[in-house]
């Protein structure tokens, strides 16, 4: 929008909940100059998560197929990340952060319209969780592409080495339209901290908001919108596939736990950008945000493969990687929600349970989820999601959240109260992804296929789709 206006496009996602609401009014003058430090802090932030995919995702997972189907898990990574980040800019961004309904956003955004005025050359701005402190919005644009890219991706763990690569690409761009969008704007979609100008008007600006923000769900980062919305995604297609060839009867190792090892390693360099990031400001909220991400990954680690050597009798290094992105995962609801002690008890916890996930569920489930993207993703993503609404209580340890945006009141509704609206957010994005992935998976089965034939999965993905080795010795 024009910059001789007095107003301001707030766009937000973090602390207690999360995002983007219509132009504002300041109460007189120009509006604030962004802050420099937090605008190098978000772009470092934005290069970060971009690093979680590629490389990292693209080795993690790469790392853990078959070598025959190496380079066809890099290639659906790193093209599905590009897909996703073009949809994003052309209309993900807009029905995700703009005003609309309680389920999905407008098409203000459209191409992204209004984010630079040639004609002035200045630059819309957004808001961030304080009031007066705006962000260039294009930078929480690609900010907030790079969550959707790589939510996207980690779907594809489920469902790799007999998957068609156009019944990728399809399938991604149905699902993201459809789930991802929806849920990110249900979770994550406010009117920003400027908008509350009076106790008056409280109820009128938080009835503008997502559903589940309205519920007064805690997502910090993404336990609900990525995690869980992947990691059941990822079960509905292991379904739909059904196994490979050979699976439980020939062996399936991981071709390079070493490569496994380095994608696991950026992975949580990389999420401290997610993160962190998420605070959308260079403040304690980020270094709140960036010490529990440290430490509960850390935790998970440990509590994977202690657990791990106790049943197994030996510790493994796939059992270490596994249990970093466990807990990477389960703190990422709670990173800025919690404290201290959340942070010790969320990365213990996940790594037990997320191995149990992977373990005695997955045979449970019987399903051939190839690299455990639902006993990881989905379960490690809904108890971090629970727990932030135990552990967000100030007698934990935790922040509390804000009870009065008009105010900036501190409070905290009781951790019965709060512990039931994560309840309600987990089950709903659970039901939501699930609906939508099964309709888009037949979908894609009907129009181009999804699996491909017996022969193509015995040569490998990597020659029979892209006409490439991974490696050439």
């Amino acid at each position: 929008m024009p910059a001789n206006t007095a107003r301001i496009t707030l766009r937000l996602t973090g602390s207690a909940l999360a995002l983007l609401g219509p132009a504002l009014s300041f109460a007189a003058g120009a509006p604030p100059v962004p802050n420099k430090g937090d605008t190098a802090w978000m772009l470092t932030s934005t290069a970060f998560v971009l690093l979680m995919s590629v490389p990292a995702l693209g080795l993690f997972y790469g790392g853990l197929v078959r070598t025959k189907n190496m380079l066809s898990v890099l290639m659906q990574v790193f093209v599905g990340f590009s897909l996703i980040t073009v949809l994003w800019c052309i209309y993900g961004y807009s029905l995700a952060f703009t005003s609309g309904n309680a389920f999905i956003g407008g098409f203000s955004r459209l191409f992204l319209n209004g984010t630079f005025d040639p004609a002035t050359g200045t630059f819309a701005l957004a808001g961030t969780f304080s009031k007066n402190t705006p962000m260039y919005e294009l930078v929480y644009v690609a900010f907030q592409a790079t969550f959707a890219a790589i939510t996207c991706c980690l779907i594809l763990g489920a469902v790799v080495e007999r998957i068609k690569f156009s019944g990728v690409l399809l399938f991604l761009v149905l699902w993201f339209t459809f789930s991802y969008l929806p849920v990110s704007h249900m979770v994550w979609f406010w009117a920003g901290p400027d908008a509350y100008t009076s106790s008056a008007n409280v109820n009128a600006v938080n009835a503008t908001a997502g559903l589940l923000w309205q519920w007064g769900a805690l997502d910090f980062a993404g336990g609900t919108v990525v995690h869980i919305n992947a990691g059941v995604a990822g079960l509905v297609g292991a379904f739909v596939l059904g196994k490979r060839i050979g699976f439980g009867r020939e062996p399936m190792a991981p071709h390079s736990l070493t490569m496994t090892m380095i994608g696991a390693s950026l992975l949580w360099f990389g999420w401290f950008g997610f993160n962190a990031g998420s605070a959308l400001e260079a403040n304690g909220s980020a270094v709140l945000a960036f010490m529990n991400t440290y430490l509960a990954t850390a935790c998970a680690v440990l509590s994977w493969i202690f657990v791990e050597w106790a049943v197994k009798g030996k510790p493994s290094m796939l059992g270490a990687a596994s249990g970093a992105v466990a807990g990477l995962v389960a703190i990422t609801p709670a990173a800025g929600n919690v404290g201290i002690p959340g942070a010790f008890v969320i990365g213990l916890a996940a790594g037990a349970a997320c191995l149990w996930g992977v373990t005695g569920l997955k045979r449970i489930i019987k399903a051939d989820d190839s690299l455990d993207v639902f006993g990881v993703h989905a379960l490690g993503g809904a108890l971090g999601a629970l727990l932030t609404g135990i552990f967000n209580a100030p007698q934990l340890g935790g922040p509390g959240q804000v009870a009065d945006w008009a105010t900036g009141k501190m409070g905290y509704p009781g951790i019965g109260t709060q512990l039931l609206i994560q309840a309600k957010a987990v089950l709903l994005v659970a039901v939501w992804t699930a609906a939508v992935s099964f309709a888009a998976f037949h979908i894609v089965k009907f129009v181009v296929g999804i699996r491909v034939t017996e022969e193509e999965e015995r040569e490998g993905l990597d020659i029979s789709l892209h006409g490439e080795r991974a490696y050439d010795l």
